[in-house]
This record gives structure tokens, C-alpha cells and sequence, in this order.
């Protein structure tokens, strides 16, 4: 999440919330419906049914963007809008973690409140900080050791991070913003640190998943999950055309925009332990044989879906 925000100037990350935010809309809801109707018609309750929405929602912003950079796309006209959408799930999530947790916890509808209140208000503060704060921040991270770079950012987003779990907000998105708010050279400094970081603790939380996760439990949710990953492959491919249609780009960039945002993994994850906590493991392998047939899936499909740009258009 980090790198992700390193990829976004704030000039850009603003500009990207407003031309995109009724992609966001799209997003949620051709992607929460199917979960949430799933879960209904599965006979779970509404809470549950709330989880495996979320699920169902949020693209793994990790492994997306991975698969930009390893086939070449960075320069591509579609991939503003995927990153946007991905920027809008991760800050939709502030919100979103703290009310099924309270839901799913049984608690009171003002303490739900109070949590989503206290989540948006911490995100809308640091994004009014930036402005402010980026020139003194981007001076404190910069230095001629690399080392000194790393550290001090790792530190910095430790510190945020962990301030954000506190407060309610995932720590994946205090680490976002931490990225958000560093730019100029310090950013490009930590971009190319990062980046074997970034695929080191990628690579470590699916091999986490993999040891946490009981094969025997997902054979009898696997044709339930395939089902589910069937329509929601296809709902994110209308959400990826959507978005990349507001930006103008052709119909191969819109498929391509489509297939990128299929892979589900780090937030679905979280969020089905929610569901773990509670004792729903049917939701947890139903979550679990989800996740582990996008993220395998999504990434083919997406290097199926072609190399050839669209024509740049007249002026």
C-alpha cells in the first residue's frame, strides 16, 4: 500500500478522486451486490452477508498493480483509471473495516457510527495535510545514504500505520497515505527501495494464507466459489471499462482495464477473517477458495488480454 501511494502525486491522487468517483460508485456496486446477495441466498445472516460483500468488492491493489509493471503497462493509457479505482477501494475501505467490525461484533449502531465517523474524518485530515506538510516531510526522509531512506520511511510508516490501527482505520490504508504525502525525488528514492520489499511481503503473505488454510474445507464451497468468481470476474470487467471510458481510452484498453482488476487477495482476506473471528469458517473457505481462484485467474486473463495499444486520439 505504500508503494501503491508513492505512484500518486496529491495533485494527482485529487484530480483522480474527482474525475473517478462515480467509477467508484460503479465499482461498489456491481461487485458488493453479487456478495451480498450470495450470502443471502447461502443463508447467512445480514451481517455475514456484509463480509463476504466486501470480498466480493476490493481488488487486490498489490497483485494488480504488480501485473502493470511486470507486463509493461505503466505508460498505458487505461492505467490511471485502475489505479484510481484501486485508490478508491483502499480509502473506501477506512470506512468500511470499521463497520463490519462493529457489526459483526454485535455492538451498538452508535458505536458503528462513531468508528466510520472517526475513519473518514482521520483520512479527510491527512489529506488536507499534505499540502502542507509534504515540503518539511519530503526535506526530513531525504538524505545521500539509501539506507538512511528506507529506514526512515519504513519508520514513518510504522509509526502512521500503527497510529491508524489504533484509531480504527486498516494499517494497509495509513501506509497509503504515508505514500500519498512523500513526493518529489524522496519519492522516486523510495519507489525503486521498496520495490523488492514490496514483492518480498507479497510473496510472505500468500505463503501465510497458504499455511493458514485447511484443503479439506474448501472442496465442498469450491462450486459456490467458482460461481462467485464467474460473476464477479465479469462485474469487475465492466467496472475496469466503465472507469477507463471516462478517461477516454479505446475498447482494447478498456478490456484490458477490465481483466486487471479481476484479482481478489490482501483486503479479502482481512476481511473474511472477520467472519473467522467469529466463528463463521463456512464464510472463511468460501472466502478462501474465492480469493485463491482470482488471484490466479485474474493475472492470466489480464496477459491474455493483449499488448497492442489503441490509436492515440485527434485533438
Amino acid at each position: 500500500m505504500l508503494s501503491l501511494g508513492l505512484e500518486f502525486s496529491t495533485a494527482e491522487f485529487n484530480s483522480a478522486l474527482r474525475r473517478h468517483a462515480p467509477s467508484g460508485v460503479v465499482d461498489f456496486a456491481l461487485n458488493a451486490t453479487p456478495g451480498f446477495v450470495a450470502g443471502l441466498l447461502l443463508g447467512l445472516s445480514v451481517p455475514m452477508a456484509m463480509v463476504l460483500a466486501g470480498v466480493t468488492w476490493v481488488s487486490s491493489s498489490g497483485m494488480v498493480s504488480r501485473t502493470i509493471v511486470d507486463l509493461g503497462r505503466v505508460s498505458f493509457r487505461e492505467t490511471p483509471a485502475v489505479l484510481s479505482v484501486l485508490v478508491l477501494e483502499d480509502i473506501a475501505m477506512a470506512a468500511y473495516l470499521p463497520l463490519v467490525g462493529v457489526v459483526v461484533a454485535g455492538t451498538s449502531i452508535l458505536t458503528g457510527v462513531r468508528a466510520v465517523g472517526l475513519a473518514v474524518a482521520a483520512v479527510a485530515g491527512v489529506l488536507v495535510l499534505t499540502r502542507s506538510a509534504s515540503p518539511a516531510l519530503e526535506r526530513f526522509l531525504t538524505h545521500d545514504s539509501s539506507e538512511q531512506v528506507l529506514l526512515r520511511v519504513l519508520g514513518l510508516t510504522i509509526v502512521v500505520a500503527g497510529l491508524a490501527e489504533h484509531i480504527g482505520i486498516s494499517a494497509a490504508v495509513g501506509a497509503f497515505l504515508v505514500g500519498l504525502t512523500i513526493g518529489g525525488q524522496t519519492a522516486d528514492a523510495a519507489r525503486s527501495l521498496l520495490e523488492p520489499l514490496r514483492d518480498l511481503f507479497a510473496a510472505a503473505f500468500f505463503l501465510y494464507f497458504g499455511y493458514v488454510t485447511d484443503p479439506r474445507e474448501i472442496g465442498p464451497v469450491l462450486p459456490v466459489a467458482l460461481a462467485l468468481a464467474a460473476v464477479t470476474a465479469l462485474t469487475k470487467m465492466g467496472t475496469g471499462w466503465y472507469a477507463a471510458r471516462s478517461d477516454g481510452v479505446g475498447s482494447r484498453g478498456r478490456w484490458r482495464a477490465g481483466t486487471a482488476l479481476i484479482a481478489r487477495g490482501e483486503f479479502s482476506v482481512v476481511i473474511a477473517g472477520l467472519a473467522v473471528a467469529a466463528g463463521q469458517t463456512q464464510v472463511g473457505a468460501l472466502a478462501t477458495a474465492y480469493v485463491l481462484t482470482l488471484a490466479v485467474g485474474g493475472p492470466i486473463l489480464t496477459r491474455f488480454a493483449g499488448q497492442r495499444r489503441d490509436a492515440q486520439p485527434r485533438p
